[in-house]
């Protein structure tokens, strides 16, 4: 699953990537700095995995990966090909969501590319430029819609549907406010539409402003907009975050502690951008391997056992279960199936989240 990194230029997001990926993403304080988008693979934080590691004792731990993508700074006219509208607009179409960073903090000597800082006009800079695209889209797709009616009247669902997101939109709203039935959903898919995309922002504040972070005035505006989008928001310093990011694991518990923080601003950022993307991790476990693989919320078990190699899926014939909470309650997997916490479940068994499975099979 891929995350775009997205927001004017100047604002952090690769010193926001470098932070996450360490992947040494070049960083300036000039416009279009990122050209080319950086990509980097980043392991999700499971505490899980930490402790059925002193369990296990295993030669490996894997964690499950998110792909973040630092993409170039966009510009008012984006749509319209201004500064590297058309690269930015079609580096975003690749990605499954979108992280928006927004500059809530002052520094002189950060150049804002629109001269001072107002996070709200910032945010419709972008979403308006990601509007206008989906605008061409819709109407490129209605006008087709149109022409096929004449032929097979199937179509009229379609323009119905056409119609509505464009209402939308030339209102000045991203897609994702609406609601769409499971129909609708298909079809929306299929439009591949920018503002559809889930989205998390990211309020980039200073080390002072994280201090009263609940009474922040840029940073709750940003909060209220978010609301309107079916989004949640995320404030962090990427400065802090960039430090910490460097340190290792002791001295960045003192770091943290310094600053009264339970956990970094890019756990969270990283957490939130696995949940946006309606994913979640069940385990495996043993002397080989403690291990998180990522599925979609809502796979059945088969489709789940696919996830570790194709045969498994093919020869399913059941699940052993425990749950996470149940096998670290009793110390391993014997002592849960004595006391019957390990389940036995078919094809249709819906997994959960830190459900610990042993797939058997034939094949």
């Amino acid at each position: 699953m891929k995350l775009g990194i997205v927001g004017l230029p100047n604002v952090g997001k690769s010193t926001l990537f470098n932070s996450i990926t360490k992947a040494g993403a070049e960083c300036a304080n000039y416009p279009f700095c990122t050209i080319e988008p950086n990509v980097g693979i980043v392991a999700v934080p499971d505490a899980r995995l930490d402790k059925l590691a002193q369990i296990y004792k295993p030669q490996k731990v894997t964690h499950a990966v998110i792909e973040f993508v630092d993409i170039a700074g966009l510009v008012k006219g984006a749509s319209k090909g201004e500064g590297l509208g058309n690269k930015f607009l079609s580096h975003i179409r690749e990605t499954d969501a979108i992280c928006e960073v927004v500059r809530c903090f002052e520094d002189a000597n950060v150049v804002h590319v629109d001269g001072n800082i107002n996070p709200i006009r910032d945010i419709e800079t972008i979403n308006l430029e990601l509007i206008f695209a989906d605008i061409e889209t819709v109407n490129k797709r209605l006008e087709k819609a149109k022409k096929n009616l004449k032929a097979d009247k199937k179509y009229q669902e379609e323009i119905d549907l056409l119609e509505k997101i464009l209402k939308c939109l030339e209102e000045g709203k991203s897609a994702r406010t609406l609601s769409f039935n499971e129909d609708e959903e298909n079809l929306v898919k299929d439009m591949f539409l920018l503002t559809t995309k889930p989205i998390l922002y990211i309020a980039n504040v200073s080390e002072k402003q994280l201090e009263t972070i609940e009474n922040d005035e840029n940073v709750n505006k940003v909060k209220e907009y978010a609301k309107m989008e079916k989004a949640e928001v995320v404030p962090l310093c990427v400065k802090i975050e960039e430090e910490l990011s460097g340190l290792d694991d002791e001295d960045k518990k003192e770091m943290l502690q310094m600053y009264g923080l339970e956990e970094s601003g890019l756990d969270k950022v990283i957490k939130k951008s696995y949940d946006l993307l309606g994913l979640m991790s069940f385990l495996t476990a043993g002397e080989p391997e403690v291990r998180a693989w990522t599925i979609k919320k809502g796979t059945k078990a088969p489709k789940a056992a696919g996830k570790i190699h194709s045969d498994i899926e093919r020869g399913f014939i059941k699940a052993e279960i425990v749950s996470y909470d149940d096998l670290i309650k009793e110390g391993s997997m014997n002592a849960a199936r004595e006391k019957g916490l390990v389940r036995s479940e078919g094809k249709d068994y819906v997994m959960q989240d830190g459900d610990i499975v042993l797939f058997k099979f034939n094949v």
